[in-house]
């Protein structure tokens, strides 16, 4: 044979072989089939329309469509496509098998005006910025080490929440010798924002203080318009329709800015000042700023060291103020629903600490059936129904159907953790389950069954923070006080869903009456 000859055989050869791996290749590839996709999407906005039914709750809307198309579909939400997730085992795939793929954040207008164009470590897409940013977070601003230097805050705090109930009950005891408490929820969120705020600049607001309504207003602003979703955000061509929500936003994140500005010059006078700071009371504001003074991070040069620190001290906010008040007030409103619940925790607490002294941080590790209480409530009210969504960095496989890079992650936690197969009686509220079946379960988001806090790289990094802070709220109360209903009958459980935190839809009122000696409601110091 010819050397032509030859040649032109091996040229063959090579290509055939190419042509028939790209043919393997693109037939393996085509076996890998889509989720399933619901039905019913329209021009335009694809699925949205079907997340206003069951009362505006889009959680209980994924179930539903769960019962049909399986645990795993996708939905069109506008431009974009998300993969709703309604079961444990497929969470466990994307937090685990698919951890990095799934571990960027979707953009929206709201975090890119009020996150500090997207240098808030919650919400930054990820990469080296977003690691070192929470590397500070886990290891310095909320490590157990630090919270528990900083549990003074916290038990001030409680005691002034005591002393305002104890001085209500005084004030409007009638003849019963108890008083109604009207919007509960309105205290603890009071309580929740001087504890964070405290922690992190060092300031304490009181009502009625004029300085101190404009600062929690503009933050309630900031949080609440943070998760607030428009239509820009799934139609993009669509952003100036969006006009009158960007002023507002714009005004909010003008004055936020304002607040943040004040304390980071407030914190660098005093560290100028050169006076030796006791470490408990340092502030997170001048732990940043010494961090990243002392740090030459290549990582973090992409933003100035102030927005890094208003961008993450904002997270701090964000992530514990709404949360954590709205925990306290679905436990509350569950426990005057329950009296034999709420008697077991009294005894409980009786039992261990009795009724000659307070509560302290030091007595909660007793407290096994309130800290039961707390994980049953967060399981059948968990604040983010649908855990805050994530977006694929890649294409990848669940469950053996193939997820394009820049599909969005849906968690339907609250249908997850109401599995019937995995939770018997999974609508009642019954906390001895987290002392028998389900006692080796806990908060920190290793079990895919009960997650509250989200799972996988994004997880929360405040839950030390926000569990210390609902044991100490609620182990000081129930010492303090005897609850009830005002009318004898079970307050409404109605839920809201106005952003990203599923919050109770009506006021909850509770009638008090006090069970300690007049002198332990009174050890507030600041």
């Amino acid at each position: 044979m010819s050397f032509p000859a030859i040649f032109t055989a091996i040229i063959v050869g090579v290509l055939s072989l190419i042509l028939f791996l790209r043919f393997v290749l693109t037939k393996k590839s085509g076996d890998v089939k889509p989720p399933p996709r619901a039905a019913g999407a329209w021009p335009i906005i694809g699925h949205l329309h079907l997340l206003g039914g069951e009362g505006g709750l889009p959680h209980r809307v994924l179930a539903t469509l769960g019962k049909k198309y399986g645990p795993i579909f996708t939905l069109n939400l506008g431009a974009h496509e998300a993969l709703v997730v309604n079961s444990a085992e497929m969470a466990r795939e994307c937090y685990t098998t698919n951890d990095k793929a799934f571990a960027d954040r979707p953009r929206s207008l709201a975090v890119e005006m009020l996150g500090y164009n997207f240098a808030s470590f919650g919400f930054v897409p990820y990469g080296p910025y977003w690691r070192g940013l929470r590397k500070i977070a886990v290891l310095d601003l909320l490590s157990p080490s630090r919270l528990r230097m900083l549990s003074h805050v916290r038990t001030s705090e409680v005691n002034f929440l005591m002393s305002d109930l104890y001085k209500v009950w005084v004030e409007g005891k009638g003849s019963t010798g108890k008083v109604i408490i009207e919007e509960m929820e309105k205290r603890f969120e009071t309580l929740v924002f001087n504890v964070v705020l405290r922690m992190i600049a060092g300031r304490r607001y009181t009502t009625g203080d004029k300085e101190g309504d404009h600062v929690k207003n503009t933050i309630k602003d900031y949080v609440h318009e943070l998760g607030t979703v428009v239509v820009g955000d799934v139609i993009p061509w669509l952003r100036w329709l969006d006009f009158s929500f960007q002023k507002k936003v714009k005004k909010t994140a003008e004055e936020y800015d304002v607040i943040m500005e004040d304390w980071i010059k407030e914190q660098r006078e005093k560290m100028s000042s050169g006076k030796p700071v006791d470490p408990k009371d340092e502030v997170f504001v001048a732990s940043l700023l010494t961090r990243l003074n002392s740090e030459q991070d290549k990582d973090l040069s992409v933003f100035d060291k102030g927005t890094i620190v208003k961008a993450t001290c904002s997270t701090i906010i964000g992530g514990a103020a709404d949360t954590t008040t709205v925990a306290l007030t679905w436990t509350l409103a569950l426990l005057v629903n329950h009296p034999e619940v709420l008697k077991k925790a009294h005894e409980e607490i009786e039992t261990h600490v009795g009724r000659e002294r307070v509560v302290e941080e030091s007595d909660l590790k007793n407290f096994v059936y309130l800290n039961a209480v707390i994980k049953e409530s967060l399981r059948l009210y968990p604040p983010g129904a649908i855990i805050a969504p994530h977006q694929t960095v890649e294409d990848c496989i669940v469950a053996g159907y193939k997820v394009k890079k820049g599909t969005r992650l849906m968690v339907n936690l609250w249908n997850i953790q109401r599995d019937p197969e995995f939770w018997p009686q999974p609508e009642e509220y019954k906390p001895e389950r987290f002392l028998t079946t389900q006692k080796d379960i806990d908060v920190w988001g290793q079990s895919y069954e009960f997650f509250p806090f989200s799972s996988g790289r994004r997880t929360c990094p405040g839950i030390g923070l926000a569990v210390q802070s609902m044991q100490l709220t609620l182990a000081t109360l129930l010492q303090g006080f005897d609850f009830e209903t005002p009318t004898g009958e079970p307050t409404d459980m109605s839920e809201h869903y106005p952003g990203m935190i599923t919050s109770k839809a009506t006021p909850l009122s509770v009638l008090i009456s006090p069970r300690l000696a007049p002198n332990l409601y009174n050890q507030t110091s600041s």
